[in-house]
């Protein structure tokens, strides 16, 4: 499996981005995982630049409306798409307004992370520390209890 986080905009706030590098070095323990930053711009050249980011993967767009998951849900479903074609899923994270419609409709498939609103950013540290914990869970290791 091979993961990969695309999200419009960049995090320059210190804390914030050593707490991602952190949960990335964990996640990457256990799989390969990469992070894109999609300069925030103009919605079509927003679209463009994730849809081509996301190619070839299995594309999971964040999404209020996506379906909530548990914690145990959420792991077993990743490892269903990550066993699926070449077994890299794409994490789709929108900008400030979310992600453009179309491409959240043309995603495999849109996963909520709360029905709580979060910052982008912010989000995408829930969302890494998520895929941290799946990894745990699915090797039955103590930090996802």
């Amino acid at each position: 499996m091979r993961l990969i986080v695309i999200a419009v905009g960049r995090v320059k706030d210190r804390p914030l981005r050593a707490a991602l590098d952190e949960y990335l070095g964990r996640v990457r323990r256990y799989v390969a995982c990469d992070e894109v930053e999609i300069p925030d711009g103009p919605l079509p050249k927003v679209s463009q630049a994730l849809t081509r980011a996301a190619t070839g993967a299995n594309v999971i767009a964040l999404d209020v409306g996506g379906r909530a998951l548990p914690s145990e849900a959420f792991a077993t479903s990743l490892e269903r798409w990550g066993s699926r074609g070449k077994g890299v899923v794409a994490f789709l994270i929108g900008g400030a307004d979310g992600l453009p419609p179309e491409v959240s409709a043309a995603a495999d498939d849109r996963w909520s992370l709360s029905t709580l609103t979060f910052p982008h950013r912010l989000a995408r540290l829930v969302l890494v520390e998520q895929l941290y914990r799946a990894m745990t869970i699915l090797r039955g290791e103590p930090y996802g209890h």
